[in-house]
């Protein structure tokens, strides 16, 4: 006799499980516990077998009937329904794990575990490509559904701007994100490489700088001349000497230097190219630049930082600070720049006969054949301390010959 609501409403819990027919091998059994459980009893291959279909009253008696219609249109077509009911729930389960396993949700679990050792303006950067430019495009997409096409047109709109460096980066972003997903088994390969071939490629240019001594020499007077903002004047004052990248040496802290052993150390997290050994900067310093530091002391040694802002002590100069400094003082963007420092250090020295090895290393460049994987060595670190003084007398000579004297 078919069932009805009304009965099997009134249908109460025994010390063993029963069951109630409908037909057509629907029966609703019930627990010891109360529970009315839909199933359907069927054969298929000569064998007997069960489906469930849910759990009364969440499932209805009119919805268990047009499950059971269902599962007979499959029987008639010589399908198992058990079979269709799993391959149903692994599909589901696999669509709701790739939009678990999105773009978006792999970048956020990557840069949780990348961000920490970056510092904070490039933390900025990355989070506006990630949230402006690949989370618009991408973002709602499966991890693995992406193909190499996405992520092109994810940064088109960039390269069409003529954004042709930051393009690449953020493609290389996208890169960074997806071998994420690679190591954690969401994806079998990483679409997003080498697909920096397909972008326009990055015009390599080299930082303006002022080379010939004598240019040197004027340059070293007129920052001596210079009466602007002290952080910025001694900023100017000291970057020659140490040829560290501008913004190493302009947020760097009063804790990194060692008067003692004159030294300045720049914490691996804030360098360039040392995040995969984590190995720290060790500046050896010349006397003149801990005489320089000594008298900055004087202005700033009560804060943390050696170049504090003139806004607050609590942060540091910009770069725009010294840059408008060199521009005040006649040198344009095609003459010189902060990051002309560096190459000046590694042209004259290079002229004078130093070994391009100590040269590299002092310069922090990230070859490791360059500097011959001997970075601490004691006599190693003692061969780029003489070579820092040398330096540094060399630069007091230029800047002591007379405005007319030929160098």
């Amino acid at each position: 006799m078919p069932l009805t609501d009304t009965a099997i409403k009134a249908f109460k819990p025994k010390e063993q499980p029963y069951r109630k027919f409908d037909g057509g091998g629907l029966y609703l059994e019930i627990t010891p516990q109360g529970g009315k459980l839909w199933r359907l009893k069927y054969r298929f291959a000569g064998k007997e077998k069960r489906l469930a279909f849910g759990v009364y009253p969440t499932v209805g008696l009119k919805e268990a009937r047009e499950r059971r219609e269902q599962a007979k249109k499959l029987l008639s077509q010589d399908i198992d329904p058990g079979v269709v009911r799993r391959e149903s729930k692994a599909a589901a389960i696999a669509e709701q794990r790739e939009q678990e396993h999105t773009f978006a949700a792999v970048a956020t679990d990557w840069f949780k575990t990348y961000a920490p050792d970056l510092d904070e303006k490039h933390v900025r950067k990355l989070r506006s490509y990630l949230e402006n430019v690949l989370f618009p495009a991408i973002g709602s997409r499966s991890v693995a559904s992406l193909l190499p096409v996405d992520i092109l047109d994810a940064v088109r709109d960039t390269q069409d701007r003529g954004r042709i460096h930051t393009t690449h980066r953020q493609v290389q972003l996208a890169g960074q994100v997806l071998q994420h997903a690679f190591i954690k088994g969401l994806v079998s390969v990483n679409v997003a490489r080498g697909i920096t071939g397909a972008l326009q490629p990055v015009r390599v240019t080299s930082f303006a700088a002022v080379t010939e001594p004598k240019e040197i020499g004027r340059l070293l007077r007129a920052i001596d001349s210079y009466a602007g903002y002290p952080s910025i004047r001694y900023f100017l004052k000291i970057l020659p000497y140490v040829f560290t990248r501008p913004g190493e040496l302009r947020i760097a802290e009063w804790n990194e230097v060692n008067f003692d052993e004159a030294m300045l150390t720049i914490p691996w997290q804030r360098m360039k190219t040392r995040k995969l050994s984590k190995k720290d900067h060790r500046v050896p310093l010349a006397r003149q630049v801990v005489a320089l530091l000594r008298e900055v002391h004087e202005f700033s040694g009560s804060g943390r930082f050696i170049f504090p802002s003139i806004r607050a002590k609590t942060d540091t100069i910009s770069d725009a600070g010294p840059l408008n400094a060199l521009r005040d003082m006649g040198y344009d963007q095609n003459t010189m720049t902060l990051h002309g420092f560096r190459s000046m250090a590694s042209t004259r020295l290079n002229e004078m006969g130093m070994r391009p090895d100590l040269v590299e290393a002092q310069l922090a460049h990230k070859d490791p054949d360059a500097v011959r994987m001997v970075y601490n060595r004691a006599e190693y670190l003692h061969e780029r301390r003489e070579m820092m003084q040398t330096y540094a007398d060399y630069l007091d000579g230029l800047r002591n010959v007379e405005p007319e004297a030929k160098q």
